[in-house]
Parts: structure tokens; C-alpha cells; sequence
């Protein structure tokens, strides 16, 4: 254990014993044994979002003009 508060590493110490006894005693059980399993992959939900603020306005970006249409304005423009 590595604490710049040197009291709580001592404050601790009689559980950390507490914890190796009951480890050593599991491990003298016979068949004591432990199977190591894969991490779980868990992959958060995103934050629920119920309510939107009305004076939120989403600026979202206007479709580019498509090549046809291009063309023609550009006749328009020649024409004028």
C-alpha cells in the first residue's frame, strides 16, 4: 500500500490481516480453485436527453446545389 498519510496505511492494517487469514484459509480448502474469466466489454448508453430547450436552434448546413441545377443557373446568369 503506498500513502503519504502514513496513520491510514496503519489505521488499515489490521483488515489487510484480516483479508490475507480469510485468503490462506480459502486456499487450504481442497478444491480451492478460481477461474479467470475475460473482461466485460460494456459499452455506455449515451445520456437521455427528454427535454430540449426551445430557444435551442440546431443550424444544420443546406444541401449543396447539384451540378443540373448549376448549369442552369449559370445559363441564367449568361442570358441576363
Amino acid at each position: 500500500m503506498i500513502s503519504l498519510n502514513l496513520n491510514a496505511v496503519r489505521a488499515k492494517q489490521t483488515e489487510s490481516d484480516e483479508i490475507d487469514a480469510a485468503m490462506a484459509d480459502f486456499w487450504t480448502r481442497p478444491g480451492a480453485s478460481f477461474k479467470e474469466l475475460p473482461a466485460p466489454r460494456i459499452k455506455p448508453r449515451p445520456a437521455r436527453r427528454d427535454w430540449v430547450d426551445p430557444e435551442t436552434v440546431l443550424k444544420r448546413r443546406p444541401k449543396p446545389i447539384s451540378a443540373s441545377d448549376r448549369k442552369a443557373l449559370r445559363k441564367m446568369a449568361d442570358s441576363i
